[in-house]
């Protein structure tokens, strides 16, 4: 029994003492005195207790007695026997069975902000970019994982490096940091802390760095920043070194050994992406130049066209490789010139434009075609380079190549890329494109071909009548015969009607077969001393040697009639067509330019009616 059970037994005793000297007791105002003691004993007994149970509205069982000794006893000197809680809500709410929860009696959802739920899924579901490509997807993963490097860590800064061993330099990729001097560049390697990484191969630790060696050994802030804790750790992707993974803080031994090693696991987790990402790449790089190379080689290719093909070489290149400027450099086999034929800008920056000649010295087209090898520039804007012309005015910095087109060697061609990013194109690039464009070497080789064939013959080969030169050169002739003479002239232009070009009414074009027609009936209708050509695709012309142009206006007029009865059949259908004439005189003349400008002005007042007409210009 304890001392304060024994003070409790004790004074419960008293009760009984005064009941039996009550008992014993015969005289009558003894017993009154007894009894108004026991009375004024037991009340000041029961008003004691209860002071202490109900002393600031909180009950403590009896059972807890022996608890709260306990804890007073622990309690320093001078610690008060009595106690009460405190709370803010005087009110005392029912806990029952609905709203009973164990614990601490304080909610965890006062302990929540908000908008938690909102905030986390804002950072657990971000996504990517819109129009991002596949550089650019590792970099939003990469500056996540330096953002969580950073607060992990609690550093300043967060830095990822690449680093170029070919060139020897180290160029900075992505960063989190509180600071804003950055230093956006590349580094080549010097005496600083990230030189000593990529030399040595191993990881560094500095955890004191003073204020005077700041500048020398972090060299990527443009000013000090007061750095004193600073480790990086190398990043190898199949046993190579290429990149570099920092942290520091502005404050001494923030890191240490364990950082090291928990960079480790960040920078396994980096080239695991970097696999991933190369081998979708890879994938992904490889379908669609499989694609392209099928829609170049393809059936629904157009080979017969050289234009169209031209036209259409932008929109299959684009899947064999990645360019912001697109140039198609054609030989002129006629001119015996290179020029560029077509021109394609996704930028709002300055780059040159078609037809232009190429410079074949000094440039690095012409370095290109003189060679007959390809061309790569990584980055353009280290030197003064010029790519078509000494003349042009080009503020397109980036990467550049050019890749010849060589047939049985000679060149026909060249096609040039180029990118605003640097270092974009590869060794590997080059050769892919040489490769995939010998088919298109062998097809601008045969155009090329056809085109000099016909220059060299006089006759158009789809009509057999003169074509455009030949005619001009025999109009010459024959116009200063007739000058010579005094005798009349005239000529004659005859067009075919624009309403004929609805091809999408038949299986083909029906203009050749149209042509071939017009040919021949024109053919029938004229003397020996007339000339006939063809002007362009859809225009003849016809000189009449010692005839008035009033003559020439009736023959006209049958020969348009004849050719609007004229059924050409095309395919498994049978159509008609009409042509327009002009006819100009060429008395007194002997300029080729001038009799035929005079006879257009009159085709283009048959036209203005409608077409299906033949006007003379008086």
């Amino acid at each position: 029994m304890d001392h304060r059970q024994r003070k409790r037994f004790l004074i419960f005793l008293v009760v009984p003492l005064l009941a039996v000297i009550l008992i014993i007791t015969d005289d009558l105002a003894v017993r009154l005195i007894f009894i108004a003691l026991l009375i004024i004993y037991v009340a000041f007994i029961i008003f004691l207790r209860d002071s202490v149970r109900f002393s600031g509205g909180y009950s403590i069982p009896d059972t807890e007695d022996k608890e709260l000794d306990d804890y007073k006893a622990e309690q320093p000197a001078g610690f008060e026997e009595s106690f009460k809680i405190v709370s803010k809500n005087k009110d005392i709410d029912v806990i029952t069975d609905e709203n009973y929860s164990p614990g601490l009696g304080v909610s965890m959802e006062t302990l929540k902000p908000p908008d938690l739920k909102e905030k986390f899924e804002e950072i657990a579901k971000e996504e990517l970019p819109p129009s991002v490509g596949h550089d650019e997807q590792f970099s939003f993963i990469l500056e996540k994982i330096l953002a969580v490097v950073q607060e992990s860590f609690s550093a300043s800064s967060s830095i990822f490096f690449w680093y170029n061993k070919k060139k020897e330099k180290l160029t900075l990729e992505k960063f989190v940091s509180h600071s804003k001097h950055i230093a956006k560049r590349k580094f080549d390697l010097e005496d600083d802390i990230l030189s000593k990484i990529v030399r040595s191969g191993e990881p560094e630790l500095m955890s004191d760095i003073s204020s005077a060696a700041e500048a020398d050994v972090i060299r990527y802030y443009d000013t000090p920043q007061g750095i004193k804790s600073f480790v990086g750790v190398p990043v190898f992707y199949n046993d190579e070194l290429i990149a570099i993974l920092a942290v520091d803080a502005k404050a001494n031994d923030v890191f240490g050994v364990e950082t090291i090693y928990s960079l480790g696991r960040f920078v396994r987790i980096i080239t695991m992406l970097i696999g991933l990402f190369d081998e979708k790449h890879t994938e992904s790089v490889s379908q669609q130049r499989l694609q392209g190379l099928l829609k170049l080689t393809g059936p629904e290719s157009d080979f017969e066209d050289e234009e169209k093909i031209i036209d259409s070489l932008p929109t299959t290149l684009k899947s064999l490789i990645e360019w912001d400027a697109y140039t198609f450099v054609y030989y002129e086999p006629v001119g015996k010139i290179f020029e560029t034929r077509k021109v394609i800008n996704n930028t709002s920056l300055k780059y040159v434009g078609e037809g232009l000649k190429i410079d074949l010295n000094g440039t690095l087209v012409g370095k290109a075609i003189t060679t007959g090898i390809p061309v790569k520039i990584e980055d353009t804007s280290l030197s003064e380079y010029f790519r078509f012309s000494k003349s042009e005015d080009v503020t397109f910095d980036g990467s550049f190549i050019a890749v010849p087109l060589v047939y049985e060697k000679q060149n026909y061609g060249v096609v040039c890329f180029e990118s605003l990013k640097k270092n974009t194109y590869g060794n590997a690039d080059v050769q892919f494109l040489k490769k995939a464009l010998n088919f298109l070497a062998y097809v601008v080789y045969s155009h090329s071909t056809n085109k000099l064939l016909k220059n060299l013959i006089s006759v158009d080969l789809e009509t057999r009548v003169y074509n455009n030169e030949t005619f001009r050169n025999l109009l010459y002739a024959d116009l200063m015969k007739a000058s010579l003479l005094n005798v009349p002239g005239t000529i004659a232009i005859i067009r075919i009607d624009d309403i004929l070009e609805q091809s999408s009414l038949f299986d083909g074009d029906p203009i050749p077969k149209i042509i071939d027609v017009i040919a021949q009936i024109i053919n029938e209708e004229i003397n020996p001393l007339s000339i006939v050509g063809r002007l362009d695709e859809r225009q003849f012309a016809v000189f009449f040697f010692n005839q008035a142009s009033k003559n020439i206006f009736i023959w006209a007029e049958k020969l348009r009639v004849k050719i609007a009865r004229t059924p050409v059949a095309i395919v498994s259908r049978q159509t008609t067509f009409t042509v327009s004439i002009g006819i100009a005189s060429t008395n007194n003349k002997t300029n080729v330019d001038e009799v035929l400008h005079n006879a257009d002005l009159a085709l283009k007042k048959a036209l203005e009616k409608g077409g299906n007409a033949v006007r003379n210009l008086n």
